[in-house]
């Protein structure tokens, strides 16, 4: 049992292919190069890989809007090579997820081509269609996630389908039988290749409201959604009728069924949208769903010790036996040592770090998130993200967290590749590469492997229960536990050195060594506290 659960409490290294390593010389990363670069995630100490889509695209949106669900695109190599790199991952140790977009395809999938012929074909209900209102204008509000109508009129159907992200993803109609089918079947294909699991895409879009009722609007100076953003109206919405449908509840249990047939696997899915916690708890709890998932709240939003210990408390309130997977950076949002801190606070990454370890929960790492690498800029003329060009110098897209991985210092492309590549290489990673920080000691690359070997020695970090502990404004604290250990967990966010006073449970305390985490002291003369220097965690062990 404890094998097939490797996930509880694992840590994933998600991968995204387009820039971890080019092997052909292209300028693009591709699965041979994940392959040859294998040997260093095994040795960060991570249970698995999360490889983002490889599959056949148009790449509209970079392998999100997929083609064909079963095959490997030609830009990333062969279906031998994705099997060539599972038996490498596998005899290092490494478990396997992919990515499954499921609530949409690509308008160029066979599916939709049939599916926008007329509306009489066999695939005529597999996406979502609506007749116009009687002036011409879409069914209702609906707005996608990039802005505008999340409907595209067609021309052959003379009917608006709908999209909830680019004009080129057509949203599956989930309502419909055959389709569930038939993603289950695409899923099992991958599962009998020998994948350890998947990470599913927007994991609450896949039902809408079948009477198309309209959205409520945000009320101007009420309570907003995570991520609110004046230059983009999908913000203006509560995403009420086109995601987070009940009917999802029965489709992620097929999913499951499917699951249990291969022990061992896992699922992890994103959670998106408006008031995503209490989804994230509904979809992982009971044992009959998800395994786990994940949410936005700390790929955004700020950075202080009310924020993380509130997002903690509106988890766990009622959470029961639902299972998290945290994240602080991924393909999607700005890097974490430019979002937290501006990037003026090179100990930052550290303490973020220590505190994503330290929760109740699984994690995922995003490639690159080891280094300490700030957001890249990337000029205008090189952007290639479709959700960042039209509302550029405003936001400026995904593609700043996107660039090559640098492996060395030096070489034009950092050890990347032989060839000008697909996202400029950012001048300021090159002093934050593998190869300069393998040699350093100190390197946060270093601090990031001692502090995961810290994580794996505990149990009640991997498994174990959390409670909050107040420590003043300063600092978040809270207590991880099991049968067997209780560890009280100290973070200072603060640019200056803080001294905290310990709670009643921590006075006969242990500081605990190996984490990474040097100089922090136990002051006990007149007093009980716990001295920590800027941005610096305590770990410590309580009798």
């Amino acid at each position: 049992m404890t094998q097939q659960q490797w996930w509880k409490g694992g840590v994933l290294y998600q991968i995204y292919p387009r820039s971890f390593q080019d092997s052909n010389g292209d300028g693009i990363g591709d699965l041979v190069g994940i392959t040859s670069k294998l040997d260093y995630v095994a040795s960060l100490d991570v249970d698995g890989i999360w490889l983002s889509p490889f599959f056949t695209s148009p790449m509209k949106d970079f392998g999100y809007d997929v083609s064909d669900y079963r095959n490997v695109d030609s830009m990333f190599g062969t279906l031998d090579d994705f099997c060539t790199l599972i038996a490498r991952a596998h005899s290092l140790g490494l478990k396997v997820i992919i990515d499954q977009v499921l609530s949409h395809t690509s308008d160029q999938h066979p599916w939709f081509q049939e599916s926008r012929v007329n509306r009489v074909n066999a695939k005529s209900s597999w996406y979502v269609w609506a007749d116009p209102r009687p002036d011409g204008t879409p069914p209702n509000n609906w707005l996608a996630v990039p802005g505008g109508s999340a409907w595209t009129f067609d021309s052959r159907r003379c009917q608006y389908y709908l999209h909830n992200f680019l004009t080129s993803q057509p949203d599956l109609n989930f309502h419909n039988p055959e389709v569930r089918q038939a993603q289950l079947e695409n899923m099992r294909f991958w599962l009998e290749l020998g994948v350890d699991g998947f990470r599913f895409d927007t994991v609450n879009f896949y039902f809408h409201d079948k009477e198309l009722r309209d959205n409520p609007a945000v009320e101007p100076g009420r309570d907003q959604p995570l991520g609110y953003s004046r230059d983009n109206p999908h913000s203006y919405q509560w995403q009420q009728y086109n995601i987070n449908r009940p009917e999802n509840i029965e489709f992620l249990k097929a999913i499951r069924q499917v699951m249990d047939c291969y022990p061992g696997s896992t699922t992890v899915g994103e959670v998106g949208g408006n008031k995503s916690l209490p989804i994230m708890k509904a979809y992982t709890s009971g044992g009959d769903k998800l395994h786990m998932a994940y949410t936005f709240d700390l790929l955004q939003g700020e950075l202080s010790p009310a924020y993380v210990r509130e997002v903690i408390q509106r988890f766990e309130q009622d959470a029961e036996d639902a299972w998290p997977c945290w994240a602080l950076s991924n393909h999607d949002v700005t890097r974490i040592a430019s979002r937290w801190g501006n990037g003026d606070a090179p100990e930052l990454p550290k303490l973020a770090m220590a505190m994503l370890l330290a929760m109740r929960g699984s994690v995922c790492l995003y490639q690159g998130e080891e280094l300490g690498l700030p957001e890249a800029e990337v000029p205008f003329e090189r952007l290639q993200d479709p959700f960042g060009m039209p509302r550029w110098p405003e936001y400026k897209g995904r593609d700043g967290c996107r660039t090559p991985m640098p492996w060395r210092r030096e070489g034009e492309y950092a050890g990347f590749s032989q060839v000008d590549t697909w996202l400029p290489l950012a001048a300021a990673h090159r002093a934050l590469s593998v190869e300069s920080q393998e040699a350093d000691p100190a390197s946060l690359l270093n601090d990031v492997r001692r502090m995961l070997a810290f994580r794996r020695a505990h149990r009640a970090l991997q498994k174990g229960a959390i409670e909050l502990v107040e420590m003043g404004e300063e600092c978040l604290a809270w207590l991880r536990s099991d049968e067997q250990e209780r560890l009280l967990c100290v973070f200072n966010f603060s640019m200056q050195a803080h001294r905290c006073p310990l709670p009643a449970i921590a006075v006969d305390a242990v500081l605990l060594e190996g984490s990474s985490f040097h100089g922090a002291q136990l002051v006990t003369e007149g007093t009980h506290e716990l001295a920590l220097g800027p941005y610096q965690a305590a770990f410590l062990a309580l009798k």
